[in-house]
């Protein structure tokens, strides 16, 4: 498996996580204090499209790692739980970067 695999992953995981705790400040700015309906609006929209970039890399992470399904899908929901993803993503570098190519150094040649 490429390094560039688990890399967009890494990447789509922390900001997924973050723009998740930016929505959940807007809901309670919106349903708590009445104000930033516009925002909401927005910070949700935005949210909702990286999520699904979050979801095709994700999956073609767990695909080229061959994870099984309740794995897979552990990862997957996890961009909808708060600061679940920032827990997930160490987990699974962590258990992924043995599968990395680029990861194991290359011996000089003499």
């Amino acid at each position: 498996m490429k390094s560039s695999v688990l890399t967009r992953y890494r990447v789509m995981a922390y900001v997924t996580a973050v723009m998740l705790l930016i929505l959940c400040a807007c809901m309670v700015a919106k349903y708590g204090f009445h104000t930033g309906k516009d925002l909401t609006f927005a910070v949700s929209q935005a949210h909702g499209v990286l999520y699904i970039i979050y979801l095709v890399f994700a999956f073609d992470l767990g695909s080229k790692a061959r994870w099984p399904f309740g794995k897979l899908l552990w990862v997957l929901v996890s961009g909808t739980i708060p600061t679940a993803a920032f827990f997930v993503e160490r987990k699974v570098v962590r258990e992924t970067l043995p599968l990395v190519e680029d990861a194991r150094p290359v011996p000089a040649k003499v």
